[in-house]
């Protein structure tokens, strides 16, 4: 405690370091919260929400400091939404905003109504009923947008469209506010008219506005701006929170003006740049956020009316999905992708609580019906932060039953399906992510012809722009696989390296029976090995290639690099492409000197470095080559490597490889002789790579394992070589 007598700076300094205490308390608290957290396998949401419960009043109560922490909640909500913004893809509007407003309008006026009919049935006077209806109606955006972006799933189509329709309740929720605060403030109809036709021009104005910036002004400003990093994002973030603060002075709230904010920039070529480098810092201001909204939750008042408050959350719980569900699936949207954007409303918003005190302040409902929204707010919060977190495994328990709420034709989502069915698929690429990607632009200069699988919808589009044919879907959800065309694919390749959902496309691909080859992404050995164990034909290893490649690059090529030269000659490593036009060729028919100008000094193969590079040398793919010229002559050398064989690298029919199965009869003079002695890879070009004895299989036998009678010999080679074999002990 303070003196009687103190000075207003000894007072001042003394609350900032009372502050600055209790958000140390508050830190160190959420920090070992979320050890437990992650110790019994529970969101970290949750462990933030519950640090705000035993920090507020009602456990331990030393937060004091509410405006402070209200203060960093606020900016960190702001960062998320202009996150959020900056992500919003214009061309998406066309295909998620019909849906996104009619699900949004929708949702508000069946839960409303149907809210204000149970709270009557509980026995609720009119004006209470009104306002418990109208909290249930509001799914918080705040909660929704954090948990899709920690899965991943913000870019998906059903968190496009869960963004849109969440974006309709806020605006919805803002009129409501404004309706509010004028029913309080005059009782004239005209009045009430006025200020609701005054919103409506504000926002108009407002639109107009940041249009014109986007147009004439934000462009050159990024630009100019881009040449440091940090000045960017510090340009961002006042942005951010300026129009937060120019939108909440003009009536609306700063969440909005947030979001706008980045709406506004997400044309710009920097907003990659500037959502990465943001993303740490709003993951922990957001931290603030869920702790003010846990020391808010008064339980005190709520204790009686958990029956009440427990029917309501079973409707907001299930009652909200089974809304979005059935408009969806008339507006033509499959099952899955309508109930994982249902989930998305399965909680009632910070907002709810707002719209609740405000009516108590207004002496509109009394501190029972606060109590009770604030009840339905903390089990609602709680129970849908699982459902979202584990909505997969959910969807797959409730998949037969969920049918009922998809049409025959789902045509909106079928219309994202782009491209006439091929008669022959050599592969199907789950997954168009950053590895995804560049896989499948390796695979079309191969001159294979693939199907790319996402459940982005602009990806989609990118690569459907490039002539390849794609489908919208998810990797982990069987109805995506029942609608490809398995029967006529060669290869169905994941790229995506969770090993949850490698597992669940393997099990779903059992079961359809998939009669190819499979190969998945594996991000450590150990993962590739037991991938290997369950039958896969190829692991694919992006991290361990690209680590290879980068050794080789670091370890070899720089060794050839003399530190300092007067001569006016550069050099530069190039490496060779299993699709360049060079592969396989000698350096005598490249004719580099004569075309280009340039010399080639040394050659890098697997580690070792050749430094007598000779005519006759025969080049790889994956060589290092390291070639010295001046500036124009690299460039030439450079095109020339790069080149890709005409029509792709196509392996022919008569170098493929096959595998046969060739058995030695009883009567065999090949009986009692030894793998070396049948001398196979002389006489045929092929190798015994197994044998099938009885019941035992011998892998990769040795040269001295003699052939038993009724033995079936495995063997691998030149198609030509096997068909060779096979026609000779046909015979």
């Amino acid at each position: 405690m303070l003196p009687a007598t103190v000075s207003q700076a000894q007072y001042t300094d003394y609350m900032h370091t009372e502050a600055f205490v209790e958000i140390a308390k508050i830190l160190g608290l959420s920090t070992l919260l979320s050890i437990v957290g992650r110790k019994l396998q529970q969101p970290m949401i949750i462990m933030f929400l519950a640090a705000g419960i035993v920090a507020g009043p009602a456990v331990f109560g030393f937060i004091e400091s509410y405006e402070e922490i209200e203060l960093l909640a606020h900016i960190g909500i702001s960062l998320l939404l202009f996150i959020v913004g900056l992500k919003l893809d214009v061309k998406l509007i066309k295909t998620t905003g019909p849906v996104a407003f009619a699900t949004g309008v929708g949702q508000i006026l069946f839960t409303s109504a149907i809210g204000f009919g149970l709270a009557l049935l509980m026995g609720m006077d009119a004006i209470s009923a009104a306002y418990v209806a109208v909290a249930m109606t509001f799914s918080s955006t705040i909660i929704i947008v954090k948990l899709l972006s920690d899965k991943r799933e913000i870019d998906s189509l059903h968190g496009q469209i869960a963004i849109g329709f969440l974006i309709v309740q806020d605006i919805a929720a803002i009129l409501a506010l404004v309706l509010l605060t004028s029913l309080g403030e005059a009782t004239a109809e005209a009045s009430i008219l006025s200020t609701i036709g005054m919103v409506v021009l504000k926002s108009v104005g407002l639109i107009c506005f940041i249009a014109l910036l986007m147009r004439f002004v934000l462009p050159w400003v990024t630009r100019k701006l881009a040449e440091s990093q940090e000045l960017l994002v510090l340009f961002s973030i006042a942005w951010a929170v300026s129009l937060g603060a120019g939108c909440e002075t003009l009536g609306f709230s700063k969440e909005v003006g947030a979001f706008l904010a980045g709406v506004s920039l997400a044309s710009t070529s920097y907003r990659e740049s500037i959502g990465s480098r943001l993303t740490s810092l709003r993951d922990f201001l957001l931290l603030f956020f869920f702790i003010d909204l846990g020391a808010r939750l008064d339980l005190s008042m709520a204790a009686d009316q958990f029956g009440d408050a427990l029917v309501l959350s079973l409707f907001v719980l299930v009652g909200n999905p089974v809304i979005v569900l059935v408009i969806m699936g008339l507006m033509g949207y499959r099952k899955r992708t309508s109930f994982l954007a249902g989930l998305t409303v399965a909680q009632i918003s910070e907002f709810s609580l707002i719209v609740a005190a405000l009516g108590l302040g207004l002496g509109h409902i009394a501190d029972t019906t606060m109590g009770l929204v604030t009840l339905v707010g903390v089990i609602t919060i709680f129970a849908s932060t699982y459902l979202i977190l584990y909505s997969s495994k959910l969807y797959s328990w409730l998949s037969s039953a969920l049918s009922v709420f998809e049409r025959d034709n789902p045509y909106r989502e079928l219309a994202l399906d782009q491209g006439t069915t091929m008669n022959r698929i050599d592969m199907i690429v789950m997954g168009l992510d950053n590895y995804g990607s560049e896989l499948a632009d390796f695979l079309v200069r191969r001159g294979k012809n693939i199907i790319g699988v996402d459940f982005d919808p602009a990806r989609l589009e990118t690569w459907h722009e490039r002539g390849v044919q794609v489908r919208y879907g998810d990797i982990g959800d069987p109805e995506t696989l029942s609608h490809l065309p398995l029967e006529s694919a060669q290869w169905v390749v994941c790229t995506v390296s969770s090993s949850d959902l490698t597992e669940a496309l393997l099990h779903h691909l059992q079961v359809l029976k998939f009669q190819g080859k499979v190969a998945v992404t594996a991000g450590n050995a150990q993962r590739a090995s037991e991938y290997e164990a369950m039958g896969v034909a190829a692991v694919l290893r992006p991290y361990a290639d690209a680590a290879e490649h980068a050794a080789d690059a670091l370890a070899y090529a720089m060794e050839l690099l003399p530190d300092t030269s007067s001569w006016p000659v550069a050099i530069r490593e190039i490496r060779i492409g299993s699709d360049s036009a060079v592969a396989g060729k000698r350096v005598a028919e490249l004719h580099l000197r004569q075309e280009t100008g340039a010399s080639i000094l040394a050659v890098s193969r697997g580690g070792e470095v050749n430094y007598a590079v000779t005519a006759d040398q025969q080049l790889f793919p994956g060589d290092r080559i390291v070639v010295i010229g001046n500036a124009e002559q690299l460039w030439h050398a450079e095109a020339m490597f790069e080149r890709l064989q005409s029509g792709g690298r196509n392996v022919g029919q008569g170098q493929m490889f096959d595998l046969a199965e060739i058995r030695i009869d009883e009567s065999s003079d090949k009986v009692g002789q030894t793998l070396a002695e049948l001398r196979f890879k002389q006489e045929f070009g092929v190798s015994v790579v197994g044998i099938r004895r009885d019941e035992h299989n011998i892998a990769n036998p040795g040269a001295t394992e003699k052939i038993c009678a009724g033995d079936c010999l495995f063997v691998i080679g030149a198609k030509a070589d096997v068909d060779h074999l096979r026609n000779r002990y046909s015979s």
